[in-house]
């Protein structure tokens, strides 16, 4: 049972707060496993010869058929029908939706062209441009040591950036290859889920969706983004010329289900735990994508991610671990 405090208000008890700790953990390291699997799962079971937009289409869908299993197993599905509207849906989803589907378009074409550890390292840049997006949204100001820590990122991906493009068992075609459908695609993705973890932010403030919902209602508007999208884009001519499923196998099934299940439990994880729980989870999936690269595919980290592995962790770390202290003028 829950206490009352003298203001009326519940206080959870220790049992209940033991209970939520112990299901923050298991979200927690099911999210560091996904992660840091994700990339290796995704080269092995993919062709090339997929189309990225079924991929995408199928993992959103997969997406809403698990929030609303979870929603109905807890609930609060039947509250839908009398909360639910389509003007509030739009403007606390709408744009974010959009926004994501096209990020993870971009982050399925670099998967096929980065190695797992290069590709996980530098997608951590999101960061930056979260804090930058979260500064011009919301005004939330980063501290000395934030802004510290997002430099160290900064240099890791350009560490990594230098090493991918400077190999020297690439070809011509090659360094092309890695740089205009590896490294650009995951940075510009990077940007994109910045600006759309910001808006998603300041929609929870605001609408204060469940992350089941918000789940639902972005994955079926940047779903219809797409299918908009495909009468004129290559995919859509492909997918019209070869199938829907062109180049898929039963294993395609394992990344989109891992894929759908992963965003579930990222919004479990920042709402439950926050930020700073996240962050531990993203330092460990790093060393989960190493590790993994190394048993599967017998490849060592090069000198250059062996360089900027440290400093994505130790800039995530410090990043989370110190928060900017709002003084008592601004309070």
């Amino acid at each position: 049972m829950a206490t009352a405090t003298e203001k009326g208000k519940v206080r959870p008890t220790p049992a209940n707060m033991q209970k939520m700790s112990t299901r923050v953990l298991l979200y927690s390291v099911l999210l560091t496993l996904q992660y840091g699997a994700q990339p290796l799962i995704s080269k092995s079971c993919i062709r090339r010869e997929v189309i990225v937009t079924t991929n995408v289409l199928t993992c959103e869908l997969a997406k809403v058929i698990f929030a609303l299993v979870f929603m109905a197993k807890e609930g609060t599905l039947k509250k839908l029908s009398k909360e639910w509207t389509l003007v509030g849906s739009l403007t606390a989803s709408g744009l974010p939706a959009a926004i994501y589907a096209l990020q993870n378009s971009l982050l399925q074409i670099s998967y096929k062209n980065l190695d797992s550890l290069t590709f996980s390292m530098l997608n951590q840049t999101k960061i930056i441009f979260t804090a930058l997006f979260t500064y011009i949204i919301l005004r939330q100001k980063q501290s000395t040591q934030q802004i510290g820590a997002l430099l160290l990122l900064i240099m890791a991906a350009v560490l990594l950036s230098i090493g991918e493009g400077s190999s020297k068992h690439s070809t011509s075609g090659d360094l092309d290859r890695i740089l205009f459908y590896g490294i650009v695609p995951v940075l510009v993705a990077s940007v994109l889920s910045g600006l759309a973890s910001s808006l998603c932010q300041w929609a929870s403030q605001v609408k204060k969706h469940s992350s089941y919902l918000m789940t639902v209602e972005m994955s079926i508007v940047g779903s219809l983004c797409l299918l908009v999208s495909m009468s004129k884009s290559p995919d859509g001519q492909a997918i019209r010329q070869h199938g829907f499923f062109y180049g898929w196998t039963p294993l395609t099934l394992i990344p989109v289900i891992s894929n759908a299940l992963g965003g579930i439990l990222v919004g479990l994880v920042t709402s439950h735990a926050g930020g700073v729980r996240k962050g531990f989870v993203i330092v460990s999936a790093l060393l989960v994508t190493a590790l993994l690269q190394f048993i599967f595919e017998g490849k060592p980290p090069s000198l250059y991610c062996l360089i900027a592995l440290p400093l994505v962790v130790s800039s995530i770390s410090v990043y989370q671990k110190y928060p900017y202290q709002v003084k008592k003028k601004e309070a």
